[in-house]
């Protein structure tokens, strides 16, 4: 399996971006799709998440600005990134996780944001 990220870029404060993520190859269908993101010198926190059946989980930090969504039938999940700030300046990855014992666990290649003020 591997996933295909895209969407990053440069916006001024303020702006908007849209992430995808395409995952390739068979994966489970009970799974929880993920973005998390990493600022230099910081670890990698989690920012949306959503599971197959569409329950939706939020950092408290984007809560509000950020939406995630997934299109099942293209294995595929989305970030829909508005009211950007410079603190979100980061690389993102998506991340599926198979929700079944022994399930696996993807990452995409990461792609950067950067939110200049």
């Amino acid at each position: 399996v591997q996933l295909q990220a895209s969407g990053g870029g440069l916006v001024q404060a303020g702006g908007s971006l849209r992430l995808s993520c395409a995952a390739s190859g068979s994966i489970i269908r009970i799974n929880a799709m993920s973005w998390y993101r990493q600022a230099p010198g910081k670890q990698r926190d989690l920012v949306a998440t959503i599971i197959s059946g569409g329950s939706t989980n939020y950092a408290d930090s984007v809560k509000g600005r950020f939406t995630i969504s997934r299109d099942n039938a293209k294995n595929t999940v989305y970030l829909q990134m508005n009211s950007l700030k410079p603190e979100d300046t980061a690389v993102y990855y998506c991340n599926v996780r198979e929700v079944v014992p022994g399930g696996r666990n993807y990452w995409g290649q990461g792609t950067q944001v950067t939110v200049s003020s």
